[in-house]
């Protein structure tokens, strides 16, 4: 007879039902055995009593009641593909911090957090290279597979639940670094504009939609700028939509640089010298720490950002704009 688990759920897992969970973990367990385990509170999400049909999110735990026989082979260790050495060395190198609840790593732009449709090479493929002899990391929170810069990790499931919570509660703060292209008028403001999800011709892609939409809130500061040309901004987003940061800046006519697919051909600013990757990096991160206090993490810029800063005479020695929490 197996006992009471508690088990964290993965960041693929994030949005299934409970019931859909249950059914992919515990394939054994009949809906009605499900629902009087539901109904007498023997299962349990983050401590609470839930119905079959609530959304699971990344990182929260779920309690599972003693099932009877043997574990089933969905929750038993299952071996991963061997990450290449040369690969595994790579990521060591970008850990910028690491404790014994949670890795923060420096994400390169082009590589994907996690897989999808025709991705094939994604960080949580690779995360077994980053056990540093505990258990495997787990995903709390996502960037854009694009976009660079601190990435949490966790490296227990207590610790997941515990930042999934922090992420949920808006108790994370991020700033991000970006090149647009133009210059923001007024030099630093709010942009607060409802984001809703489109499917079109190009597959998904992030709208303005001031009636249906989700609340999206974006403040922003111009750090530098080049003449007419370009500027250097510093991004806080209140809240985590998908694709915010690249949809306001479009938004206010100011795309960011490299950014084609919200920004279309005025994306772009003309030069050998001026790279067509995006420029958008995750900065700096401050989150409570599970272990109590608070960690503070910051990221330089990727090598394609860093020569944009010097082709328009931006200097990375400016006043650190990463230590407060607003812009």
């Amino acid at each position: 007879m197996t006992g009471v688990e508690t088990i964290a759920v993965e960041a693929d897992e994030a949005g299934l039902r409970l019931d859909r969970w249950f059914r992919r973990h515990y394939p054994q367990v009949t809906h009605g055995r499900l629902e009087k385990w539901l109904r007498s509170g023997q299962i349990r999400l983050d401590g609470r009593r839930v119905k079959a049909g609530i959304r699971l999110e990344a990182g929260q735990t779920v309690r599972v009641p003693p099932l009877g026989g043997e574990k089933p082979p969905a929750l038993r260790d299952r071996p991963s593909p061997a990450v290449p050495d040369a690969e595994a060395k790579a990521l060591e190198a970008r850990v910028l911090h690491r404790d014994d609840h949670v890795l923060v790593i420096d994400k390169p732009p082009a590589l994907a957090v996690q897989g999808g449709t025709g991705t094939r090479r994604h960080l949580d493929a690779m995360l077994d290279a980053l056990r540093f002899g505990g258990e495997r990391p787990r995903l709390v929170h996502r960037l854009d597979k694009d976009t660079s810069g601190v990435l949490v990790l966790a490296r227990t499931a207590t610790a997941a639940a515990a930042l999934a919570r922090a992420f949920r509660s808006r108790e994370v703060h991020k700033l991000y670094w970006a090149v647009v292209v133009g210059v923001p008028r007024p030099s630093s403001g709010r942009i607060d504009l409802r984001l809703a999800k489109r499917l079109g011709r190009h597959g998904e892609r992030m709208e303005p939609d001031t009636e249906a939409g989700l609340m999206a809130v974006t403040e922003y500061r111009i750090i530098e700028h080049a003449g007419r040309r370009a500027a250097w901004l510093l991004l806080e987003p209140l809240t985590g939509r998908t694709h915010q940061l690249r949809v306001h800046c479009a938004a206010i006519g100011t795309p960011i640089l490299g950014d084609g697919k919200y920004g279309g051909p005025e994306a772009v600013l003309e030069g050998d010298q001026v790279s067509r990757k995006l420029h958008l990096h995750a900065r700096w991160i401050e989150i409570p720490h599970p272990a109590g206090g608070v960690l503070a993490v910051t990221a330089p810029l990727p090598e394609h950002m860093s020569a944009t800063w010097r082709f328009l005479g931006f200097s990375e020695q400016q006043e650190d704009f990463t230590s407060g929490r607003r812009c």
